[in-house]
């Protein structure tokens, strides 16, 4: 079990090396190559995943986005009456004015609506 071990623990030396000596190696700009084509690849992946997803369970996909974009909604609202601020629109007060209007003639008591 010793030997084993110590195999181990060699051959995970050697694997550190040899990644420290392609750091020093590899220029700095072909170095942001290589991880600039790394994150590609997982955009790509997730992309792919993201799809086959959707094609699969496409009400529980449709369920989360509205879940998250409810939340969203949820927090910016919470933030703005945090501020104390007015949370959406204007308002303006307007004054009341006396009328110009001629005062409405009374209905005499014995006269009704079919008498005209």
């Amino acid at each position: 079990m010793g030997k084993l071990h110590n195999a181990q623990d060699r051959a995970l030396e050697l694997i550190g090396d040899i990644g420290d000596g392609l750091r020093k190696a590899i220029p700095g700009k072909a170095m942001r190559w290589v991880e600039t084509g790394a994150a590609l690849g997982v955009v790509r992946t997730g992309t792919q995943l993201a799809s086959n997803a959707v094609r699969r369970h496409p009400l529980l996909v449709t369920a989360a986005i509205a879940g998250a974009g409810l939340l969203w909604y949820a927090a910016r609202r919470r933030a703005k009456q945090a501020e104390g601020g007015l949370i959406e629109g204007t308002a303006t007060r307007v004054e009341a004015k006396q009328g110009n209007r001629k005062p409405r003639a009374t209905r005499k008591a014995g006269a009704s609506a079919t008498d005209s």
